[in-house]
């Protein structure tokens, strides 16, 4: 299968490839999001020596493993002299790299690097003499680390304030597919998916590589979600659960923060977080927060740069928000239907909030189809409470050049009719809007995103000024 998208890390690679010095790649994201499928793709003939991590392995079968792996590259004193250490495992490897003709670019590829570093063995102390002490001296090392594990790729390398601080020359968080992606993921299996059935895929699971290559030929989005995740030996079914033990150490404070921002999709700041869940204030909370930023379960909304302080955190992630809505109350109910559910008016109410999460995550391509690119802006969610009602827009783009794009975000299987009681609330926020001392002098224009458009009758004409459909959301980055 050929490599699907990925167009900015590509040419991080290439930069490093090119270099004249070493480097030092730090790979990494949520599991199943692809990252070894990208690093064996595209260095391919590049990589002369490549291992991954034993998932709970001891020290002793991890030194044992590392040997092995030398030994089948041809190196038959790693078998003669297994390594007692990390540090003589990696003298190993330096003596391995050392008898490779120096022609061109060499990749070093260790996977699941977490697993390594196992109780008291010592592996990052060793990692970084090698890193330090032998490959910054070369100019013709690609060392590649991954790993899944984002506790511990964040605190002991990302921000690792020993022997690898500052030494990581490019950091690299490897994001789910977007919609573009995903269709060219699918054509490529010869699922040829309408865009709207592609998008209700994408609201259930998002873009996660693995979720998309489990889905088999000649399935409907309806038969593959019950399958994934309904049935009683899906693959979807314990993943909640599995990811994000993989993903975090002390996993229990990450479901917490999560299930509490998973009841209010608004967002909350810090200290509503704390005061929700029950979690205590400091350092470990905002490790957590980072921990899940960095993953990409939740993101940071800021309205006013001036107030930082009052950042809303918001949990983004597609497939936890499907699973604690639908699958976590179902977890008993084995042969519950997606076919069935996916009738019901809460999936209905459900999928059009999805939807917002799916266009802020494609902010980028809206932009794009506004023509927006080289015109500063600030886009955001908004709800004003006044004194007889609460305003609430789904998106608002304050625009550098005095105009706001009041954004309309609507869901639906057929063109969306603006009809006479709709009319009167997009009148009444158009002026409640542009009444705000902040936009005293400034346009607005409501710009309705929507899947297939708006049907063409009275009301659009007056409304409407700009109008971005489901096909202007599956372009490229």
């Amino acid at each position: 299968m050929q490599l699907v998208g990925r167009i900015q890390e590509r040419a991080i690679f290439n930069h490093c490839l090119r270099s004249t010095e070493s480097k030092l790649i730090a790979l990494y994201g949520r599991r199943r999001v692809g990252k070894t499928f990208l690093v064996r793709k595209h260095f391919d003939q590049q990589i002369v020596f490549e291992i991954a991590g034993l998932y709970n392995g001891e020290m002793k079968d991890q030194l044992q493993h590392f040997a092995l792996a030398i030994t089948k590259k041809g190196w038959a004193e790693a078998a003669l002299y297994p390594p007692k250490s990390w540090k003589a495992a990696f003298d190993l490897l330096e003596r391995y790299l050392d008898a490779i003709p120096h022609q061109r670019k060499k990749v070093i590829f260790l996977d699941e690097l977490p697993w390594f570093d196992t109780p008291r063995s010592k592996f990052i102390m060793a990692f970084e003499n090698f890193w330090n002490a032998y490959c910054t001296r070369r100019e013709d090392i690609v060392c590649v680390i991954c790993g899944s594990a984002a506790s511990w790729m964040l605190k002991k390398i990302l921000k690792n304030k020993g022997g690898l601080h500052n030494r990581v020359s490019e950091k690299i968080r490897l994001k789910p597919f977007n919609l573009y992606e995903s269709e060219q993921f699918l054509n490529q299996k010869g699922i040829l998916w309408s865009r709207y059935d592609i998008a209700q895929l994408y609201l259930s699971t998002g873009g996660i590589p693995f979720y998309l290559d489990s889905i088999r030929k000649g399935e409907s989005v309806v038969q593959f979600i019950d399958r994934a995740c309904f049935s009683k030996d899906g693959i979807l079914r314990n993943e909640y659960t599995e990811l994000f033990h993989s993903l975090f150490d002390n996993s229990e404070r990450h479901y917490k923060i999560v299930e509490t921002l998973y009841n209010k999709k608004e967002g909350l700041t810090r200290e509503e977080i704390i005061d929700k869940s029950g979690l205590p204030s400091g350092g470990t909370l905002s490790i957590t927060i980072d921990e899940l930023e960095e993953s990409g379960f939740i993101e940071t909304q800021i309205q006013n740069k001036k107030q930082k302080s009052k950042a809303l955190y918001k949990l983004v992630d597609h497939f936890t928000i499907f699973y604690l809505k639908f699958m976590k109350s179902n977890a008993t109910h084995i042969n519950q239907k997606w076919g069935n559910i996916v009738k019901t008016q809460s999936w209905i109410s459900w999928s059009g909030l999805a939807f917002e999460r799916l266009c802020f995550a494609h902010l980028s391509q809206i932009i794009r189809a506004l023509r927006l690119e080289a015109i500063g802006y600030n886009a955001f969610p908004y709800v004003f409470k006044g004194e007889e009602d609460t305003v609430q827009i789904d998106m608002l783009i304050d625009r550098a050049d005095r105009i706001v794009n009041l954004c309309e975000i609507k869901f639906t299987k057929a063109d969306f009719i603006i009809d006479t009681d709709y009319a009167r609330q997009l009148r009444n926020k158009l002026q409640r809007i542009s009444e705000r001392p902040e936009n005293k002098r400034k346009n607005i224009f409501l710009t309705m995103i929507t899947t297939f458009g708006v049907a063409d009758n009275a009301y659009y004409k007056e409304l409407v000024q700009a109008e971005i459909v489901l096909d202007d959301l599956f372009t490229s980055d």
